[in-house]
């Protein structure tokens, strides 16, 4: 791993995440996260079954770590009809036939934080997201007190939409959940007084 008192900046390059990398994978999301996930999810991930993921490695270390995850993003392509968003679309004669980019993890280890790998991996998405002709946006939930998620969301200009009350059940607590989209495609927020009434209620997915 990097040490964080070098002043040598590391070398990383983002690939897709592949079957190698299982066992790393699900060292990290244990690390990180306080949701834990069943093999099955990882196993779609690394075989690329409904998951479509990036994954950050460190091309200037020495050891045989080189193309082992240092950071990763996975993400699932939904239709917006599905989504808690759906309303955002109506607008849109062909919502319809709509998808949106929903990113299920995202994270990066410790000693690999502060080097804009998390923002390297969302432009990746976003540019995915792009390319996709019928796309609208890249959404994702942040839990309400990860405020550095939210911080980071907000920074790299997504839109604060929603809050779910009660949406993570963890440990035996209920948290709020904040709603992020990135629009692209020509994806936008209407004004309607029911978003607004959902922003109003805002007081001022992800671990970098």
């Amino acid at each position: 791993m990097l040490d964080p008192r070098s002043e040598i900046y590391p070398t990383i390059e983002y690939r897709p995440i592949q079957p190698s990398d299982l066992e790393v994978l699900e060292k990290i999301h244990l690390s990180l996260f306080p949701i834990r996930y069943e093999r099955e999810f990882f196993l779609n991930v690394v075989n690329g079954n409904g998951v479509i993921s990036w994954g950050a490695v460190d091309t200037s270390r020495s050891d045989e770590g080189r193309d082992e995850l240092i950071g990763f993003v996975t993400t699932r392509m939904i239709a917006a009809k599905d989504s808690e968003i759906e309303d955002l679309f109506r607008y849109n004669n062909s919502h319809k036939d709509l998808t949106l980019l929903y990113i299920l993890t995202l994270g990066v280890v410790d000693s690999y934080r502060n080097l804009g790998i998390a923002s390297s991996l969302v432009r990746e998405v976003i540019k995915h997201a792009a390319s996709v002709s019928n796309c609208r946006g890249v959404y994702l939930h942040v839990i309400s007190y990860n405020q550095p998620a939210i911080n980071f969301y907000k920074k790299m200009l997504f839109k604060l939409v929603r809050r779910l009350p009660m949406f993570y059940y963890i440990r035996g607590q209920h948290y709020d959940s904040y709603l992020f989209v990135y629009y692209v495609n020509g994806g936008r927020t209407p004004c309607s007084p029911l978003l607004n009434s959902h922003i109003g209620l805002l007081p001022p997915s992800a671990t970098f």
